[in-house]
């Protein structure tokens, strides 16, 4: 590897964005907002301003000598046969699988007693790379009836959050079975015996457009199989109760319909409707939005639930539902030191547990008293641990920074685990190293951190190092594989992932202590991570590239305004970063639990004008080489967030580093993308970062 860091002469030339005069007042303080017009996202003008941003962006990709290299390695190493774990609906086996390349993977299916390979060769149920011809439309969802005779099924165009629901019969899914049911979002589908089925739903946005417009009322809706849409009866939701998010859910017992209603993205109230008796009334168990209530089993006469209500942890309670307040419960699991979430399978909960964001897995009996340790073969991170209730064998998936994806038998009696089927992916795990340190934030809070690279890489300051993050929402960022990074690694890259507050990985009280007035130390614990790397010569701000998605777009934003000095190169990917206005799209007003807003008190006004990226972009300033990336078709954080910052960078950068913008058209937030544009951003953010990190020559292969 070549390394030099005159990777960049002179600045590109950036289209001009146009600055209007909008301004808002908050508290009677005035704020401008000169790139408002960026927020409409279906007009001409913006369409144009995409357009050459997209142009300036690839005049900068395209010097870069090695950027076909890497796409041709990268297509090499991910053209494997992939194939999930199986799952039996009725009298089939399903499982997805893709042949290496294929833009999506296939829904395929065998007779359940079948002993032959799984491959989609003859036994394709659904094939997604028909649904368009560019591969955009994906498959976001299907539920089988119970006996597994009817099939619905979820279409997501463009990567959008507003989907269609086809139904079909399992003996003819190419055929569906009436007209498809439209403007879906935000919903799972579940069976009421064959009859129907549940879903969820927003009216569209009157204002805004469709991708923009606020959405706030959700509506839990059934559908009778045979009958229009227009019929559809609402069940839960709307102007008389109006709640955010809503689902629905048939326990599998087919005896209750269980409705969790949240008004933000934690905390829910939970209700029971008795599906045994016609017209039974819709009960709630659970009063508030503090605690998370979720079902996980049904018997007869009782609801078993997962809550943190007296437990930040989560804990396994029985509700009869005879009496069925929260006094009543009864406890079949304890909380424990780290958090929990309850599964089920083979007449056995499996309590998923993170000790320092790894994974155990313990069997528990049915009254909880009988407890044993599931055997996992490594540390990392174990998924899918459950099945149905009296399923006689499981199926989980292990992996860690090094091990691919790998699938395992479980037989839940004689808890007994064995090898599956191994990835058959170009990848020799044995030549590269992931272990965990724990470092200590700006507060004295210790945070653990993977880092990866490859045997024998010596410490020398110079590593090109990728520092990725997210901190938010209670979502754990635990060990796993990924293709993409192979081709940062295996040319002597190094992957540091910390566990920063804001995610769950610790727990309730770890999340809080990244949200609203404390969403400071999720900042503190990123700029944390990269000095333990500076101290420990793994690398230097020079060889530093700071990477988060959506909420941790939001992390790289931020820190890049607020130490802008500190990394090299910046991927802020279809980030939160007008923080001021973020509450005003979509179904963004959910995200104020862990936010605040700017209405919200002249205090959190204040404290989000003072890290909100757009807004704290400053004159004069040298940024990092900076890439940022969108959709237009991203209707969760909508583009417009990354339009401005860009359009803010542009306009300030006070040194020849570059910063553009590369806008994936028909594209979402990131789910459904096809394989060939997975590939290709992956691979102009790895070469961007190599290039400006001064890297002229990718290492020689042995």
């Amino acid at each position: 590897m070549v390394l030099s860091m005159a990777a960049s002469a002179q600045a590109p030339q950036y289209p001009v964005t146009t600055k209007g005069n909008t301004v808002d007042t908050y508290f009677g303080q005035t704020v401008a907002d000169p790139y408002r017009w960026l927020e409409d996202d279906r007009s001409a003008q913006t369409a144009e301003w995409v357009a050459a941003q997209n142009r300036a962006t690839q005049s900068v990709l395209e010097p870069i000598s090695y950027r076909k290299e890497l796409r041709d390695r990268l297509t090499t190493v991910w053209n494997y046969e992939k194939v999930s774990t199986p799952f039996t609906e009725g009298d089939y086996t399903y499982f997805y699988y893709n042949s290496g390349l294929q833009s999506q993977s296939v829904l395929a299916r065998m007779k359940a007693k079948s002993t032959g390979k799984m491959t989609a060769e003859g036994n394709v149920f659904l094939d997604p790379n028909a649904f368009s011809k560019d591969g955009t439309t994906s498959l976001a969802g299907i539920e089988f009836s119970p006996d597994g005779t009817y099939a619905a099924y979820q279409l997501s165009e463009g990567g959008s959050d507003w989907r269609k629901v086809v139904i079909v019969h399992t003996d003819n899914p190419e055929r569906p079975l009436e007209d498809t049911l439209r403007d879906v979002k935000f919903s799972g589908l579940s069976w009421r015996g064959n009859e129907g089925f549940y879903y969820s739903s927003y009216d569209k946005p009157k204002s805004g457009s469709a991708l923009s417009g606020k959405t706030s009322e959700h509506k839990l809706y059934f559908h009778k199989l045979g009958t229009p849409q227009s019929q559809d009866v609402l069940v839960f939701g709307g102007s008389a109760t109006p709640r955010r998010y809503i689902g629905g859910g048939v326990t599998e017992n087919g005896a209750f319909l269980v409705i969790t209603a949240a008004v933000s993205t934690t905390g829910n109230e939970l209700y029971v409707q008795d599906l045994r008796s016609p017209n039974a009334p819709i009960v709630r168990l659970f009063e508030g939005f503090e605690f998370e209530n979720n079902p996980v089993h049904a018997d007869g006469q009782s609801l078993y639930l997962q809550t943190t209500w007296g437990a930040p942890n989560g804990r396994l309670m029985r509700c009869f539902l005879d009496r069925p307040d929260p006094s009543q419960w009864e406890e079949i699991i304890a909380e424990r030191p780290y958090p929990i979430t309850v599964g089920t399978g083979g007449g056995f909960f499996f309590v998923n547990g993170l000790k320092d964001a790894l994974s155990v897995v313990d069997r528990v009996s049915v009254d909880g008293k009988e407890v044993v340790s599931v055997p996992l073969p490594g540390q990392g991170t174990v998924s899918g641990v459950g099945g149905k209730w009296n399923a006689r064998e499981l199926y989980f998936s292990f992996t860690n920074a090094v091990t691919p994806g790998t699938q395992y038998r479980y037989a839940p009696r004689a808890n007994a685990v064995e090898l599956y089927r191994a990835s058959s992916i170009d990848f020799n795990s044995a030549d590269y190293v992931s272990y965990q340190v724990f470092y200590t934030s700006k507060d004295g809070t210790k945070v653990p951190m993977m880092i990866t690279h490859k045997k024998g890489l010596k410490y020398t300051k110079k590593n090109p190092t990728i520092l990725y993050g997210y901190g938010g929402f209670g979502v754990n960022l635990t060990p796993s594989f990924s293709t993409s990074y192979v081709v940062w690694l295996e040319n002597g890259g190094v992957l540091a992932i910390p566990n920063l507050r804001g995610g769950g990985e610790y727990g309730e009280a770890w999340h809080k202590a990244g949200t609203q007035l404390q969403k400071q130390n999720v900042f503190d614990d990123f700029v944390a991570a990269a000095e333990y790397l500076f101290a420990q010569k793994i690398t230097s701000s020079k060889y530093l590239a700071l990477s988060g998605g959506s909420n941790g777009g939001l992390l790289v934003g931020a820190v890049v305004t607020q130490r802008p000095e500190l990394a090299r190169v910046a991927f802020p990917a279809v980030g939160v970063l007008d923080m001021l206005r973020y509450h005003t799209f979509t179904a963004g007003a959910g995200w104020a639990y862990d936010y605040g807003t700017s209405e919200q008190s002249e205090e959190m006004f204040r404290y989000l004008l003072g890290y909100s990226p757009v807004h704290n972009v400053k004159k004069g300033t040298c940024y990092p080489a900076t890439l940022v990336t969108t959709a237009d078709h991203d209707d969760r954080v909508v583009p417009a967030h990354s339009f401005k910052f860009a359009a803010e960078l542009q306009d300030k950068q006070a040194c020849t580093n570059p910063v553009v913008i590369r806008i994936e058209t028909n594209a979402g937030h990131g789910a459904g993308k096809p394989t060939a544009m997975v590939i290709e951003e992956a691979i102009d953010k790895f070469a961007f970062a190599f290039w400006h990190m001064g890297v002229k020559s990718l290492p020689k292969k042995k």
